[in-house]
């Protein structure tokens, strides 16, 4: 059973909605490899990334040791708006289908999946919403501002 909604904003894009540019990749566990290398770095929470050099780097590996501990976003939005890190930023951990549509907005481009949840399922949620009138990491102009 689907909902209308939902349909409608699937099916056909609704005059004033901020369409999303990119979507987040979505990875599961097996499929991640850790990697370390001057191009690849992996963050602890407890980092604050404006003490890296990150010259060079094309990845940056954030974790979430646990479904309650929101640092990564944090140290995410920091290395998008404020040090404007282009490279990737991947969430990994005890990354859940809740979290990842507040991931994408704060900036990461890859979520690896817990093992055990559902890819399929995870990429409906990324698909769930067709846009936001709140500015984030990566779409920093709110709404109002971009239909004035």
């Amino acid at each position: 059973m689907s909902d209308g909604l939902q349909n409608t904003t699937k099916n056909r894009p609704q005059a004033g909605l901020l369409q999303k540019k990119t979507t987040m990749k979505i990875i599961s566990a097996q499929e991640h490899q850790t990697v370390e290398s001057p191009t690849h770095l992996t963050l602890a929470n407890n980092v604050d990334p404006r003490t890296l050099d990150l010259i060079g780097v094309t990845r940056i590996d954030l974790q979430f040791p646990k479904f309650t501990d929101g640092r990564a976003y944090s140290q995410a939005f920091l290395l998008r708006r404020r040090l404007r890190f282009a490279g990737e930023l991947r969430a990994t951990g005890d990354v859940l289908i809740d979290q990842l549509v507040q991931m994408q907005r704060t900036g990461f481009d890859v979520a690896v999946l817990k093992a055990g949840v559902d890819a399929s399922a995870a990429q409906r949620q990324l698909e769930r919403y067709a846009g936001f009138y709140q500015g984030s990491a990566v779409e920093t102009q709110p709404h109002f501002v971009k239909a004035a």
